[in-house]
């Protein structure tokens, strides 16, 4: 590790939140932890003056041709996932991939690495707004909603903003073990390293035709979810056949209507959780409608790659 170079893109309309994580990690001398720490260096991805989020102007200090000799390269979300990229950074960004450099994304600074061609055949993730129009851009790639990060070696992306700060932790807990990587946590005041994924931040379904008996269906649904229900009593109470019901329902949220039930009580079970006042377990898995505190953590877990109670403990409102 000594002597590694890495090298933050800078871009027109940067990121400036993932861009400042990147910063943070890398470019502050760090004598304290014993270690060789990095170097650090900005690159223009583009002539003319660069424009970051909250009205700040940039001036990069170096060209692409830095990427020549960069060791890592971390790309801050990209300004739209709908604009290509520049066709001589996709080309740099080639030629780093190739020689060996390690390749870092945050949120949607996946879809230039895509373009780039760097990704083919690998697992990634990006933030979940994203995650849809990647897979479907880009049908080659295994895109992992659910994950704050996913490493694949020479390539690593992360999900959305802060789950950068988890992908750059987990960087300097590859190059330098755990104990330094935690010493960096300590002095960032952020867990050395998170549970669960970003599925625990994901809001609720919401369905494209609110006026609809879908919709309804659903409100009444989340008044009723204490109460027990099936793909035949559902249907019925949107006056539907199950066969409709099951089209209909895909249709409006992209999700069938069992799926949707428990990640609907698996939201209302975060509600109460998340509440000032705590409630026994087996009480939230009633009132949530799983009936018990066992499939309350299966399905949980399941669909926040988080337990009930770790999750309790980190939004509680009681801070228990």
């Amino acid at each position: 590790m000594h002597n590694h170079l890495v090298v933050a893109l800078a871009y027109d309309r940067l990121c400036t939140f993932e861009f400042g994580c990147v910063t943070e990690l890398f470019a502050l001398e760090r004598p304290e932890l014993g270690v060789p720490w990095y170097r650090f260096a900005v690159c223009a991805g583009e002539p003319g003056p660069i424009r970051a989020a909250g009205g700040i102007t940039l001036a990069a200090p170096y060209t692409l041709t830095l990427l020549a000799s960069a060791d890592t390269i971390v790309i801050p979300g990209w300004r739209d996932a709908d604009e290509v990229p520049p066709a001589v950074l996709l080309r740099k960004l080639r030629a780093a991939y190739e020689r060996g450099a390690r390749l870092c994304s945050i949120c949607s600074g996946v879809f230039v690495l895509a373009a780039a061609g760097v990704l083919d055949g690998k697992t990634v993730t990006t933030h979940w707004r994203y995650a849809d129009k990647l897979q479907q851009r880009y049908p080659q790639l295994r895109v992992q909603p659910d994950a704050l990060y996913v490493d694949e070696g020479q390539v690593i992306t992360s999900a959305g903003s802060a789950a950068g700060l988890d992908m750059l932790l987990h960087l300097v807990r590859r190059d330098h073990g755990s104990a330094v990587a935690n010493r960096v946590a300590q002095r960032l005041v952020v867990p050395p390293h998170r549970e669960g994924g970003q599925a625990q931040f994901v809001p609720r379904p919401i369905p494209r035709d609110e006026s609809g008996r879908i919709a309804k269906l659903m409100d009444w649904v989340r008044s009723h979810a204490a109460e027990p229900h099936t793909l035949h009593s559902l249907a019925g109470r949107a006056a539907m056949s199950p066969r409709t019901l099951q089209r209909q329902f895909r249709d409006a949220t992209g999700m069938a209507p069992y799926e949707w039930l428990v990640r609907e009580r698996v939201a209302i079970a975060r509600e109460l959780l998340e509440a000032a006042t705590p409630l026994p377990m087996a009480r939230v898995a009633e009132l949530a409608g799983f009936g018990s505190e066992e499939s309350l953590r299966r399905h949980f877990r399941r669909i926040t790659l988080t337990s009930p109670g770790t999750y309790r403990r980190r939004f509680g409102g009681a801070g228990c």
